[in-house]
């Protein structure tokens, strides 16, 4: 990292690379905790030692624990975390923080919130639900299906990313939520697919899975207010552009 650092004299880094996932974490907890928590502070460190100012980091709505008020706000205090990804977010926003009192680089922790869209990994709902859909297998469906999630469309968050990249200068330590505001069950997400693809989903019912949680849903107020974060697309609306992606690269790859 020091090496491309010195090649291309970065003044600003956007640090998304992670281990992601929690149900994967729980089985690989070690593994997790080095690439999350110490690749974190490696780009943390190099940034600084190169004279870098401003440092955005991906974070989670995971460190938000296991709670059923509703919405999260970046100002409630510290949950315990219901799995080792949640950890390691919750340690890479110390950790960040930390170079802010130490060396003053103006650092922003953005907390994601169930990323979806074009190019979402194959191992997340949307992805995988269709892909089960299509080819006429069982969705792994944990729990009654009333855990909600507040779902987001990627090209929103990428806005929240540019804007946090965007802010003043010298504005030091933040924080923000990036979601959507509003919650979807599971039962609503395989409806919602169930219509986009035209298919019956058949089931498999399966018990809650250790370090999930039922709730997660953003406040917007403070990264409306500090950065006019304010996201734009539905859930249907989004789940019709992943749609077209996963059309054009996954059933015809080679169109």
């Amino acid at each position: 990292m020091q090496r491309v650092f010195e090649e291309e004299a970065a003044a600003e880094v956007v640090h998304l690379a992670a281990k992601a996932g929690v149900r994967p974490s729980v089985a690989e907890p070690v593994l997790y905790a080095d690439v999350n928590v110490t690749g974190t502070t490696v780009m943390l460190d190099t940034a600084q030692r190169a004279g870098c100012r401003t440092f955005v980091t991906a974070s989670s709505s995971s460190v938000y624990g296991k709670r059923t008020d509703a919405p999260f706000r970046e100002t409630d205090p510290p949950a315990a975390a219901q799995s080792p990804y949640a950890a390691t977010k919750q340690a890479c926003e110390a950790i960040s923080r930390s170079f802010h009192e130490l060396h003053g680089m103006d650092v922003t922790a953005l907390r994601f919130f169930s990323a979806y869209g074009p190019r979402q990994r194959p191992d997340l709902a949307a992805h995988k639900f269709s892909k089960l859909l299509h080819a006429g297998q069982e969705i792994p469906f944990y729990g009654d299906g009333s855990t909600r999630r507040d779902y987001t469309y990627v090209g929103d968050i990428a806005d929240g990313v540019v804007r946090a990249l965007d802010r003043c200068p010298g504005s030091g330590w933040r924080v923000y939520n990036l979601g959507n505001s509003a919650t979807v069950s599971l039962s609503e997400l395989v409806a919602a697919l169930e219509r986009l693809w035209d298919v019956k989903a058949e089931l498999k019912r399966l018990p809650d899975h250790p370090g999930g949680v039922p709730l997660t849903c953003a406040d917007l107020t403070i990264v409306g207010r500090e950065i006019g974060f304010a996201p734009t697309t539905s859930l249907d609306a989004g789940l019709a552009k992943f749609a077209g992606w996963y059309r054009r690269t996954v059933e015809s790859p080679r169109a």
